[in-house]
């Protein structure tokens, strides 16, 4: 009997992912939680808390509506973000972090703080690459 049917509590999981398996489905998971827009919305929502999504779009400046509500969207889905409707009128939208979401956010700031500090190292080495092969590669 696993884990999980004796009721006793899980610190693994109970499958073993794998993400450099093809098919394993924490590549999906890793494909979402790291996409820009999706680091960005889990560290806004770290700082501030419960944001609505006009809020949270200034913040992100460049996010086009239609891709903040994708990845609200799929964030909410992965159990990452809550949704909460509040029936007032007009009616109030926020979007705050679960849990879960909580425990992803130190990661993604680590990954965010690091592309900050090594931007311009990286940009460095773009431009030695593109002089040696060409913008396109």
């Amino acid at each position: 009997m696993n884990a999980v049917a004796s009721g006793a509590a899980v610190t693994e999981p109970t499958p073993p992912w794998d993400p450099y398996t093809r098919g394993c489905p924490s590549r999906d998971l890793l494909d979402q939680i790291g996409s820009k827009w999706a680091v960005l919305v889990v560290g806004e929502l770290g700082r501030h808390g419960a944001c609505r999504f006009t809020q949270l779009r200034k913040q992100l400046a460049g996010v086009s509506e239609k891709m903040l509500t994708q990845t609200l969207r799929a964030l909410e889905r992965d159990g990452l973000v809550l949704r909460t409707v509040y029936p007032e009128a007009p009616v109030r939208v926020e979007y705050a972090l679960t849990p879960l979401g909580q425990t992803v956010r130190e990661p993604l700031r680590a990954l965010a703080d690091w592309s900050v500090r090594h931007t311009d190292e990286v940009i460095a080495a773009r431009e030695r690459y593109d002089t040696r092969t060409g913008p396109t590669g």
